[in-house]
């Protein structure tokens, strides 16, 4: 199990790139198993998730090609589904919470699919209901072996038609728009979810010959075509990532610039910061965040506590939840975080207050962060990292405690920011790898 050990108290300073999007990668990759055609696809980041479902397409027989740092070529003409009756694919997938997006495309190109129940973070449950209603409603039917946790799909016959899903899941909707673009007639999705990430895919899905309207809505239409074709497309720069970038900026009182961040694709994210008293500047499509002393916490008009709570798009996203949450601790003043979603990602402010913040966790789902206006500096401890996000969240304490910080199990971390290290050393971070 890898750490880091972070030297905290440093002032940052530079300019900075946000890898592509994570969350739309493992979606887009899963797409291209929907044509026998050549996908090329940019801005791919290079941590273990990716990295992990592209080695798990290639195993499917999917013909992957390097054509440069961040871009690939992928062909998958010569699928072999013989290949998920063996134990290394139940493995494999298993241990990838988005290989659960590659049961649409083989429903709807090959009409069968089988997959162990997926694994991922460790923030609580993650049910796949939504999925497989929606693929129940295309005319699919699907087996679960309880015992060994293998679901079998079967989706010979899928047809079109009206569902209204029973939450806006992201994944879900993915799922089963990409099940519905090859099924016959048309389906129509209330209640879809229209993150960015899935309208880069329906965008990506129409440049191959898909009939989707209503992209950007939760209202989406979709016309089955008898097949897809070829296509390249590029990834969004990752707003999680972003996000990460403008709460490390406050918390160690640094002035960085984040590079081409497609600021109109980020929805409330920086208004979100702002109302944590963080300056941003528009730089055309760069934030610039100046060196901040302090940054106090806005209260509504009425003078009550500020509230910051994650909610489907174009609310602000759970996955900044704990960025938020960090940030709020050398603040002036005093917020509410609730995380509606997951009932385990507030499960790491223990850490938090061990160093020394002033946080009540009020339930699995909210926090209470009294700002301390840095009038008592975070101290560096020994800690693990629970999942992803909480772990670049205690990366970010750690770069503005006093003292040293060790974070055990970073492989966490690397699932989500590619070369983290490397990068925000580059800045002016002290941040040491250990083995």
């Amino acid at each position: 199990m890898a750490s880091f050990r972070v030297t905290g108290g440093t002032q940052l300073k530079g300019e900075i790139i946000p890898q592509g999007a994570k969350n739309e990668a493992l979606q887009i990759l899963c797409a291209v198993l929907l044509t026998p055609e050549k996908v090329d696809i940019h801005k791919i980041p290079n941590i273990r998730d990716v990295n992990k479902l592209i080695e798990l397409l290639a195993d499917m027989g999917v013909k992957t090609q390097k054509l440069g740092p961040e871009s690939y070529s992928f062909q998958a003409d010569e699928v072999n589904m013989d290949y998920l009756e063996t134990e290394d694919f139940l493995q494999k997938a298993s241990a990838l919470r988005g290989s659960v997006m590659i049961l649409g495309p083989l429903l709807a190109r090959f009409g069968k699919g089988k997959l162990s129940k997926p694994g991922g973070d460790k923030i609580g449950r993650r049910r796949m209901d939504t999925h497989f209603f929606g693929f129940q409603k295309l005319g699919a039917e699907f087996h679960y072996d309880a015992k060994n946790e293998i679901f079998h799909i079967d989706g010979k016959n899928l047809k079109g038609t009206y569902m209204l899903l029973d939450e806006a899941s992201v994944t879900g909707t993915a799922n089963i728009v990409m099940a519905a673009v090859l099924a016959e007639g048309t389906t129509t999705i209330y209640n879809a979810a229209c993150e960015p990430y899935l309208q880069q895919l329906c965008d990506m899905l129409n440049r191959m010959g898909a009939k989707i309207t209503g992209v950007g809505s939760n209202l989406l239409t979709i016309e089955g075509v008898k097949h897809l074709g070829g296509t390249a497309h590029t990834m969004l720069p990752d707003m999680i990532e972003i996000g990460s970038f403008i709460g490390m900026a406050a918390m160690t009182g640094s002035e960085i610039t984040i590079k081409d961040c497609q600021i109109h694709r980020l929805g409330i994210i920086p208004e979100t910061f702002r109302r944590m008293g963080i300056k941003l500047e528009f730089r055309g499509d760069d934030i610039h965040i100046p060196a901040q002393k302090h940054y106090e916490i806005e209260t509504f008009i009425d003078g009550s506590i500020l509230t910051v709570a994650d909610q489907i798009w174009p609310g602000f996203t759970p996955d900044l939840l704990s960025i938020i949450l960090v940030t709020a601790t050398q603040a002036k003043g005093t917020v509410l975080v609730h995380q509606k979603m997951f009932e385990s990602r507030l499960f790491f402010v223990d850490k938090l207050i061990d160093m020394g913040a002033q946080i009540i966790l009020c339930d699995p789902h909210r926090a209470t962060v009294i700002g301390l206006d840095r009038k008592y500096p975070l101290r560096g401890i020994k800690m693990t990292s629970p999942d992803i996000r909480a772990g670049v969240a205690l990366l970010i304490a750690a770069m503005s405690a006093t003292g040293t910080s060790v974070i055990d199990n970073i492989e966490q971390i690397d699932r989500g920011y590619q070369n983290i290290d490397e990068r925000l050393n580059a800045l002016g971070a002290k941040i040491e790898r250990l083995p």
